[in-house]
């Protein structure tokens, strides 16, 4: 269409830039976590949920966001979403300090990390929905695969550098709390480049919906046609980030029992390295995932959802009955290459299953899903806790149950077909 806005190659490196930021920062956070945890005597489950309050906060908030898109601008809110993610980082990294210092117990260290930690829930949930409406109003559904997947290779690549670049900032009087004030000064940077080079094209007016749409009005959740992505995406995430959580005890203790002479914090160093590399390995496979085989093989988002359930299953029932760290490494690379897979298919699945017009609507549901699922990584560590393979043979289980799910829902085997011949025809090319 000839009004509508386009991608342009400085706006999507911007944007690619701007999602790798922000994993960096929350896996770089992840990758250490553990170790604070044990450093400072927080128990497993408690360090476990520190992110809840904060995933309850980004579920919330990601819709209310997304209602302000359209009155607000993309470019503003990606703005308060970086803003949100810096100040949370410098905030939880005074908190990890003065935890190290032992100027309070653990469980008040553990309370004003909750809080702190819960900003980024709030305001960081502002530049997701964003940064996907941007996107996906300005390609085509051709296109939109494509785009999202490589948006989502950011955060991949992002997971690579954050483990990697964690360990760098763990010096001097700084400690595990190094890591989050340096990656709240890349969240600064990233955020006047955002604000000085993203260029936003104002927001069109959409047209009011035809009367033959019979799903005008209804909600998102009970579309027959969206539904279904939202509840394969939101059980995929849940399983991506039970096992991700659940992943650096598990290596924790089996370097435990491997050098049971060496003192504890010495274990803890060497099960660090153990954890960034098994990090920075999911992050390699998410990568040949959407950079190599979605593209070499053209797949489709039908394809995805199948590959995406039935590798990450397979990889999860390999952690569970991994001998030792090197074999759980591997579980988790495959479990990451499926992930990789499905993650894109739910999300342009959902995009697609509706018109341009309720793009930011998506986007919200979509933010909601990617925050919610996280408040059951706590109950996996408590599993855990009890039963060490309980957690990834029931994830495996779970990953199992959505392979035959999208083999068997239309909506799923259907995905793209019931887009509008004139939106195709319309919508722009990147």
């Amino acid at each position: 269409m000839s009004g509508m806005p386009r991608l342009s190659r400085r706006s999507f490196v911007i944007i690619f830039c701007l999602s790798m930021t922000t994993a960096i920062g929350n896996t770089g956070l992840q990758s250490v976590l553990p170790a604070i945890g044990r450093s400072i005597g927080i128990a497993d489950s408690m360090v476990a949920a520190i992110f809840s309050l904060s995933s309850l906060l980004w579920a919330v908030a990601s819709p209310l966001w997304a209602r302000e898109l359209d009155k607000r601008g993309r470019k503003p809110l990606m703005i308060v979403g970086l803003a949100g993610f810096a100040v949370s980082m410098v905030l939880c990294g005074l908190v990890v300090s003065a935890g190290l210092a032992h100027s309070a117990s653990p469980t008040i260290i553990f309370g004003f990390f909750l809080v702190c930690r819960a900003i980024f829930g709030l305001f960081g949930s502002a530049t997701t929905p964003a940064s996907q409406t941007y996107i996906a109003e300005r390609t085509c559904p051709a296109d939109r695969t494509r785009m999202m997947s490589s948006l989502a290779g950011a955060s991949s690549l992002g997971t690579v550098v954050g483990p990697v670049v964690a360990p760098l900032f763990i010096i001097g009087v700084f400690g595990f709390a190094g890591p989050l004030y340096a990656f709240a000064l890349i969240a600064t940077t990233m955020l006047i480049v955002v604000a000085r080079y993203l260029d936003e094209s104002p927001v069109l007016a959409t047209k009011p919906p035809l009367r033959t749409d019979k799903a005008v009005g209804k909600p998102l959740w009970l579309r027959s046609n969206f539904a279904p992505f939202i509840a394969y995406g939101f059980l995929l995430l849940v399983c991506q980030n039970a096992l991700t959580q659940t992943l650096g005890f598990l290596i924790i203790d089996k370097a435990s029992k491997a050098l049971p002479e060496l003192p504890s914090p010495t274990v803890l160093r060497i099960a660090q390295g153990h954890i960034e590399i098994a990090m920075v390995g999911g992050a390699l496979a998410s990568l040949l995932a959407l950079w190599g085989l979605i593209p070499l093989f053209r797949m489709t988002p039908k394809a995805l959802l199948r590959w995406g359930a039935g590798l990450a299953s397979l990889g999860s029932i390999l952690v569970a009955i991994s001998p030792d760290y090197s074999i759980a490494i591997i579980g988790y690379a495959l479990s990451s290459l499926g992930f990789a897979l499905g993650r894109p298919a739910f999300i342009v699945g959902a995009s697609l299953s509706v018109p341009m017009k309720e793009q930011a609507r998506v986007a919200g549901a979509i933010g909601a899903v990617n925050g919610v699922n996280v408040l059951f990584a706590p109950f996996a560590v408590r599993l855990y806790e009890l039963f060490a393979p309980g957690p990834f043979i029931l994830e495996s289980v779970v990953l199992a149950g959505l392979l035959a799910y999208a083999c068997l829902s239309p909506t799923l085997r259907n995905v793209g077909s019931r887009l509008r011949t004139e939106e195709i025809n319309k919508e722009p090319s990147l």
